[in-house]
């Protein structure tokens, strides 16, 4: 053998030694069920007030900082007691 074959075969068996010598390594620790709860965020169950004041912004079409000042609003009225009165539509400009 030559030696640029024997250096060859050298780097070949190295490579699979430390191949194995990777696979081996511990897996990572399992999460347990009450840390994988805790992790994940659950989603929060609208009130009835919000859906309502939802459903009141969606017909009257808005968006952005205007549906969430009219929904802000809506809600503190509807937790305050009765439902708000359908406020006249706001000029567009």
């Amino acid at each position: 053998m030559t030696l640029a074959s024997r250096l060859a075969v050298v780097a070949i068996a190295s490579l699979f030694a430390t191949g194995t010598a990777f696979a081996q390594t511990a897996a990572p620790a399992a999460k347990t069920d009450a840390a994988a709860t805790t992790d994940k965020k659950a989603p929060k169950e609208h009130s009835a007030e919000s859906l309502e004041c939802s459903k009141q912004a969606d017909a009257k079409g808005l968006h952005g900082k205007e549906r969430k000042k009219f929904r802000s609003e809506c809600i503190k009225t509807a937790k305050g007691g009765a439902m708000p009165a359908p406020a006249p539509a706001a000029d567009k400009k």
